[in-house]
């Protein structure tokens, strides 16, 4: 993964002659800064969303796994549903003016600000619960919105043609951010209440009050810290180029209006997007609420989550490198449906487990004290189909993006681009809203994450309908 930043910056920096109609190639300094950009985000979706905080926060802050599940849903479908409404309009506007890092400072503030209250969130502290919610609300719809500035600003860092190496290196790199602030969490800060030992078997290098579960609460400070270090090379080094943001302004909410009435034009792109909206909200959920589920029905503690974390970080760096090199060989089309089948199979096998069971029906012993980490034979089986989920995740997102790419006139291509990224975001807030409101209707949590299948399958079946290019168009 080095080997290729570093192509791909020594490329930028030797090419001098752009495309007709593209910028130059930009610097090796704005390239670092905007790659390392996502390993600066990641720890918010990594140990906030995903592997640390949100097991904590169902089955330690809020005491209720079923409530805490429930309650963290309208959480993330609220701050989906903000993140929907507004950044349409902010997006057309950054596009039209040129202007996105204001706006990415801005939003890294709030990240900061909502980051920071997780801390709050003691054991018991129930008279809290609204403030860390706000505060988890906060850092999701920051990051979130920063995500869409900054891949608008891609086409002005590399040629068109370089536009999926840009976006893969920079998942990558976010990857790889989330498993290093994992390590550090897990194997050095965060503890197991019962042996007070790190993941690594360490006593922690910050001596925290074990009671009151500060090590856990520290997530948050802690991405925010990391954050503010990693995120400086973006604001030193990478350009911004812009407007009058008056002129900007009516602009952006034209080219809004534009976008919205030409894609209607293009019943391909638009049976895409759709189905693009369906499956990335099914995999989101999944990776929202994998953590709380896991936690719950094995009644995993700090150590085995951060274990956890770091096995599907591994799982799904891999899983975006492999799956980068099968689109560029096969297509992105036979990428995605193999992905989303592999997805929808092994989310289906993560709902039919539970402490003693595998495939609903097949009892297994369960783990005795004593047995070590992921003894059971439930809890293998559960690990080993997040791994699957893990390796698929990346190559539906990386081959979903190069896909719009393919697909998107090239005289419209900005704007499509914008489309693409807001697209993600326009209903993602209905997968968490659902989860939730089933697991508080049926008071279970494996009803409640089971509904994500039917947005896997639902997208599955609406992406065979897109027509893609011949695979010539992909060498």
């Amino acid at each position: 993964m080095t080997g290729a930043v570093a192509e791909l910056i020594g490329e930028q920096a030797t090419e001098s002659e752009p495309a007709s109609g593209e910028r130059s190639p930009a610097g090796r300094g704005a390239l670092f800064g905007w790659v390392l950009f996502d390993w600066a985000q990641q720890p918010v979706f990594t140990l906030v969303t995903t592997f640390l905080f949100a097991p904590y926060f169902a089955n330690v802050f809020v005491g209720d796994p079923v409530q805490g599940q429930a309650i963290w849903g309208y959480a993330t479908a609220i701050a989906g549903l903000i993140v929907a409404l507004t950044s349409p309009v902010m997006g057309a506007m950054a596009d039209a003016t040129g202007r996105r890092k204001p706006w990415i400072l801005v939003f890294s503030v709030l990240l900061v600000i909502g980051s920071a209250m997780l801390w709050s969130a003691a054991p018991g502290a129930q008279n809290l619960l609204w403030f860390v919610v706000g505060g988890f609300i906060l850092a999701t719809v920051a990051v979130e919105s920063q995500t869409v500035f900054l891949n608008s600003m891609m086409p002005a860092l590399v040629p068109s043609s370089q536009l999926g190496r840009l976006s893969g290196i920079g998942w990558a790199v976010g990857y790889v951010g989330g498993l290093v602030s994992l390590v550090i969490m897990a194997g050095f800060i965060v503890t197991d209440p019962a042996s007070g030992k790190t993941l690594l078997g360490l006593d922690p290098v910050i001596h925290l009050d074990a009671e009151s579960r500060q090590a856990d609460r520290l997530v948050g400070p802690f991405s925010a810290v990391w954050f503010i270090l990693f995120a400086i090379p973006f604001f030193l080094f990478t350009p911004d180029q812009g407007v009058r943001a008056r002129a900007g302004i009516r602009a952006g909410i034209d080219n809004l209006v534009q976008t919205i009435s030409h894609v209607w034009s293009y019943k391909n792109i638009l049976t895409f997007l759709l189905a693009r909206m369906l499956y990335i909200d099914g995999l989101l959920a999944i990776f929202a609420f994998g953590g709380i589920y896991g936690a719950s029905i094995f009644n995993w503690q700090p150590l085995e989550l951060g274990l956890f974390g770091i096995v599907l970080t591994i799982a799904g760096t891999i899983g975006a490198v492999a799956g980068g090199f099968l689109d560029d060989l096969i297509g992105p089309k036979p990428v995605i449906t193999v992905a989303l089948i592999l997805l929808v199979a092994a989310t289906f096998g993560i709902v039919s487990v539970d402490a003693n069971h595998i495939m609903f029906t097949n009892e297994v012993a369960g783990a005795a004290p004593g047995d070590g980490l992921f003894a059971s034979t439930p809890e293998r089986f559960y690990l080993l189909l997040a791994c699957v989920v893990g390796i698929v995740a990346g190559p539906i997102q990386t081959a979903s993006r190069s896909l719009m790419a393919r697909l998107a006139p090239p005289e419209k291509i900005t704007q499509f681009f914008g489309l693409f990224a807001f697209s993600g975001k326009i209903t993602s807030f209905i997968a968490p809203l659902v989860v939730g409101l089933v697991t508080q209707a049926t008071n279970s949590q494996r009803l409640g994450i089971s509904v994500t299948i039917a947005f896997l399958i639902a997208g599955l079946i609406v992406f065979q309908r897109v027509e893609t290019p011949p695979p010539a168009r992909y060498r």
